[in-house]
């Protein structure tokens, strides 16, 4: 097979790692919601991805509705959300913590059933097109079209990361909030508000989902279902290894890259469940997921 031969095959094999790495990076992030949450308080909250779909349609009434900037609709929209993550944890979740797991899954299923009865008496059922300022734009690089919707995903998944590192890393509050989701007890003797913290992690959890919601929202539209990318991403936690904050990021990936290349060059009807297949497969070999680690209740 020649060189020339290769090229257009080349082209496409490109063209569906930068979309797979795009959605990849949109799983992550949900994925990061769901870890940040388990870390510091052990609930896993299935209604992360309605908090997702909640940030797309905010921001969609911002842009649409009231005419706001697509920047200024994008803070809001994470600020608003964020907010309603730590109102979330003070008024309901918290009052859960320590309770059966099944309780906590029920009670995070049946807020996510709200949530989209809520979007769908507010915002109607039709799907909406949120407008930005980079929709419709492509680079051609390299014989591959870059989609400036699916870059702006992957600029804004690298940048949201390195903000948050820097936050948990070398900020009093990030370091305060590691400590009270590693040790709740030693953290309160040690001054630091705990429960102040956990609603905090709680409205970091909701912003993520928001910000993935609205950088999503241009490449998949709007609807009252786009929560259900949360079933995915929660996925992408246990294939990375739930509880790993790089895991989560790895895994929201790999996922996004099988999807891709699977709907690519496998038969009809694998894209959506070959992710799976892979999910399966590893955990068989490592339980633990890809960066878990065994024994210990959190990282």
């Amino acid at each position: 097979m020649t060189l020339l031969s290769w090229g257009p095959r080349l082209e496409t094999i490109l063209q569906l790692a930068l979309n797979g790495l795009a959605v990849g990076c949109i799983y992550g992030l949900v994925a990061l919601g769901f870890v940040l949450i388990y870390k510091a308080t052990e609930l896993v909250n299935f209604a992360q991805g309605d908090l997702l779909m909640l940030g797309a349609f905010v921001c969609y009434m911002f842009v649409v509705w009231y005419g706001v900037t697509y920047w200024v609709a994008f803070a809001l929209a994470v600020a608003i959300v964020g907010l309603f993550g730590a109102a979330l944890d003070a008024t309901v979740l918290r009052r859960v913590i320590g309770q059966p797991q099944f309780a906590v899954v029920m009670l995070t299923i049946g807020l996510g059933a709200m949530f989209r009865s809520f979007a769908s008496i507010t915002w109607g059922s039709e799907i909406y097109t949120l407008p930005t300022p980079f929709s419709a734009q492509t680079t051609r690089l390299a014989g591959v079209s870059m989609s400036h919707e699916y870059l702006s995903i992957i600029v804004g998944t690298v940048v949201l990361c390195a903000v948050l590192y820097a936050f948990f890393t070398y900020s009093r509050v990030g370091v305060a909030m590691q400590a009270a989701s590693q040790n709740q007890l030693a953290a309160y003797y040690m001054g630091i508000p705990v429960k102040r913290m956990f609603s905090l992690i709680w409205a970091i959890s909701a912003g993520v989902a928001a910000i993935a919601g609205v950088l999503l929202a241009p490449v998949s539209l709007i609807d009252i279902n786009l929560g259900f990318i949360g079933l995915k991403a929660f996925a992408a936690a246990v294939l990375g290894g739930f509880g790993s904050i790089p895991g989560a990021l790895v895994g929201g990936i790999t996922i996004g890259l099988i999807e891709l290349f699977s709907g690519a060059y496998l038969p009809l009807g694998f894209k959506d469940v070959a992710a799976y297949v892979i999910l399966l497969l590893v955990l068989a070999i490592r339980p633990q997921g890809i960066f878990g680690t065994v024994g210990r209740k959190k990282v």
